[in-house]
């Protein structure tokens, strides 16, 4: 049965239904589009049929007639919906009777180094329907349309979800490259004597780090129970891919780590160096204060208008007062700069 195939409507809008874009994928042969509708009637006439081909949509959930149409159509398990009500949560794939749920954590489009530019991408995986949903635009998931525009082929479902995994890998990677570059100029800042205030920097860092590091790594648990009990339409070699994605995952998330670590010490080494320049501050502070303390405990004297006051009628009073004066700061000047020197 040949069923008509229609061009999804909009890039990067949606459609009445909320569909962003849809595939055909055939054996051999890349991605074709294909719309909402279409894909029903294609996925109908292939009831029963035991082929490769299988279909892509992929959805805006700030449609909201999205939402809507999948619980009519998709016949998705219930745990998919209930996964984007109930908002964001640590990425994981995980079996519902027939279905795969992966709940991706992905970088926005605009990313720019912030940990707030992270949001979620919603995957269910059946034998013929691979379904995506997002509320915002996202990295990985726009690359792999990119490669489907491209002729990317894609054999199984599975071969689409581990392609969007090393897609987030990579841009895991890329972002993990970007934040050590800042790092490493912090660092020669650091190491060449030039202290800056790089304390707020490093703290949006790190928290970049832990996110990243708490969101996107794959819920192991979840994806060994997945493998170890995989659905009957997943074969072999689908499952030799999801190792292969949780593989690169650990690698990405390892360098990860080793970047927090590096920014902790960092944030040691910038607080200490404060410190020092603070108690040196102070130091300074405190023996500019002792050196005063003769000329204004004199002053103090002299000024208290009583009689008896020492040198009053002398003719030379006043020069004898600022030689005493002079004599006495000098001697605690001395004693300042003995002690300062010793310091350093």
């Amino acid at each position: 049965m040949t069923i008509p195939l229609t061009v999804a409507i909009g890039s990067y809008g949606s459609d009445a239904q909320g569909l962003i874009c849809g595939y055909l994928f055939e054996p051999g042969r890349p991605g074709a589009p294909i719309d909402a509708e279409a894909a029903l009637r294609w996925i109908a006439a292939q009831a029963g049929d035991a082929g490769q081909s299988f279909v892509w949509l992929h959805f805006n959930l700030a449609n909201a007639a999205a939402e809507p149409w999948l619980r009519a159509h998709a016949s998705l398990a219930e745990e998919f919906f209930e996964a984007f009500s109930k908002g964001s949560r640590s990425t994981r794939i995980e079996r519902h009777d027939a279905t795969l749920l992966a709940v991706i954590n992905d970088l926005t489009f605009d990313f720019a180094l912030d940990a707030g530019d992270v949001a979620t991408l919603w995957v269910g995986v059946r034998a013929r329907l691979v379904v995506s949903a997002r509320r915002h635009s996202l990295r990985s998931v726009d690359r792999l349309r990119a490669a489907v525009k491209g002729g990317a082929l894609l054999a199984t479902p599975m071969a689409l979800l581990d392609h969007l995994l090393h897609d987030q890998a990579d841009e895991l990677q890329r972002i993990a490259g970007a934040a050590t570059e800042r790092v490493d100029a912090i660092e020669d800042a650091l190491l060449a004597g030039r202290v800056e205030r790089h304390g707020a920097e490093l703290a949006s860092l790190r928290r970049l780090a832990v996110r990243l590091q708490r969101l996107l790594a794959p819920d192991p648990g979840a994806l060994n129970r997945t493998i170890a009990n995989p659905p009957d339409w997943l074969s072999g070699a689908d499952t030799q891919l999801l190792r292969q994605a949780s593989e690169d995952f650990a690698v990405a998330l390892r360098d990860i780590g080793a970047l927090q670590e590096r920014i902790k010490l960092l944030q040691d080494e910038t607080s200490a160096r404060v410190a020092e320049e603070n108690n040196h501050s102070l130091f300074l502070l405190t023996m500019v204060t002792v050196m005063a303390l003769p000329i204004n405990l004199i002053a103090g004297l002299l000024g208290m208008n009583v009689a008896g006051i020492p040198l009053a009628e002398h003719a030379q009073g006043f020069w004898i007062v600022i030689a005493l004066i002079a004599v006495f700061t000098a001697g605690v000047a001395w004693l300042a700069l003995r002690r300062l020197g010793q310091r350093r």
